[in-house]
């Protein structure tokens, strides 16, 4: 059964006044992250919306997010354990594990599609004097070879990279690093020269002059840096990707108690301050429904099964 459908095969009905008591957001990256920065406003909202019944972001990093998504996957179906879902656990994984502890379509229901995520390719101006991505490039050939960084195997970033590759025919070494912070110390030392970081990450070192934005992976410009051209922009036509975060449940939660969380989450990231608050961190907001999560999340599926596919790579 498709994830869209989930929900509508779900009669059992909830509790009349849910939430009667606190909801947990798994979210499976640490605190300060991106997805942890997204949970909390979304969490924040969600509570005050709930006359304050509480909402708890609970951090369970590792693996890639595999271990937040098993542990929400077994959850009690009562709406009171959700999580907020990524592309790399609900839409890169089934292609990239040949065994997961979790199953995306089946194990859990799409809520809302909180926001999406534009990358942009940067580099470090004391190593690449390159302003564009055809001037990266143009160096780069004349280099040993082209390591990018990654935030890890089998992410957005690392399939993106090969994908970069592809689009401007040149054949990346992935370089996987722990953590951000690692990465852009690879970046800053030399010994990688470009990474795909996410617009929030990016954004505060473009700003102050650290890092060099090269172009934006999205289909329009991102607001948070309106002076860096996409890729697309620069003649790469065919290179456009982004992630996202949504929130799931896991799947045999009351298809009332999904219709609730649906609309309720929707309205909290669409009002003003919380959209404002995302929009600074480099979000687009998006707040879909239901049954367009959960196109979203079949669509990226094919898409980032292709990217897996062509790099041969698989994490266990």
């Amino acid at each position: 059964m498709g994830l869209a459908a989930l929900g509508a095969s779900m009669g059992a009905s909830a509790e009349p006044n849910y939430p009667t008591r606190p909801v947990r957001i798994i979210v499976g990256f640490p605190a300060g992250t991106g997805p942890d920065i997204v949970a909390r406003l979304v969490a924040q909202k969600l509570s005050e919306g709930w006359n304050n019944m509480g909402v708890i972001v609970d951090n369970k990093p590792g693996a890639g997010g595999l271990i937040a998504a098993s542990e929400a996957a077994r959850a009690a179906p009562d709406g009171y354990t959700l999580m907020l879902g990524e592309t790399g656990q609900l839409s890169i994984a089934p292609s990239s594990y040949n065994k997961l502890p979790y199953d995306p379509a089946k194990d859990f229901a799409p809520i809302s599609q909180v926001v999406s995520a534009d990358f942009v390719l940067l580099v470090n101006p004391q190593k690449v004097p390159a302003k564009n991505v055809k001037e990266f490039v143009s160096w780069t050939q004349q280099q040993k070879g082209l390591f990018m960084a990654t935030f890890g195997a089998g992410t957005p970033g690392h399939f993106g990279a090969f994908m970069f590759g592809d689009a401007v025919k040149l054949k990346p070494e992935a370089v996987h690093y722990k953590s951000t912070a690692d990465a852009l110390g690879g970046l800053f030392s030399g010994d990688v020269q470009g990474v795909f970081a996410s617009v929030g990450l990016a954004a505060p070192n473009v700003k102050a002059g650290k890092l060099v934005a090269l172009g934006s992976t999205g289909a329009t410009r991102t607001g948070a840096l309106p002076d860096v051209p996409t890729i697309k922009e620069q003649g790469y036509n065919n290179l456009e990707f982004s992630s996202w975060f949504g929130i799931v449940a896991p799947s045999k939660v009351p298809a009332d108690i999904q219709a609730k969380l649906s609309a309720d989450v929707q309205k909290a990231v669409k009002s003003a301050d919380t959209k404002a608050k995302l929009e600074e961190s480099g979000f687009r907001v998006t707040g879909t429904n239901k049954d367009e999560f959960a196109r979203i999340i079949a669509a990226d599926t094919v898409t980032w099964g292709k990217a897996v596919a062509a790099t041969g790579f698989k994490a266990d």
